[in-house]
C-alpha cells in the first residue's frame, strides 16, 4: 500500500464521496481501462471512481 501525506484523505472519509464521480475522473478513468483492457461501470461515485483510478494506475504503471 502507498503511504499518504495528511492532504490525502482515504476516499471512504470523503464527505463528498458519495456524489456522482466527475468528468475528469470519467474521463482518466476511461483512458486507464483502455490501456488495462479492462471495463469500467458508468455509475461510479467519486470515492469509488478514486480507488478504481489507484487500481488502474498500479495496473498500467501511470501516475506513480
Amino acid at each position: 500500500m502507498t503511504d499518504r501525506t495528511n492532504a490525502e484523505k482515504d476516499p471512504s472519509d470523503w464527505t463528498t464521496g458519495d456524489e456522482p464521480a466527475t468528468g475528469a475522473q470519467e474521463s482518466y478513468l476511461q483512458t486507464l481501462a483502455t490501456e488495462a483492457h479492462e471495463d469500467v461501470p458508468d455509475d461510479l461515485t467519486k470515492a469509488d471512481a478514486s480507488r478504481k483510478i489507484d487500481e488502474l494506475q498500479e495496473k498500467t504503471g501511470r501516475g506513480r
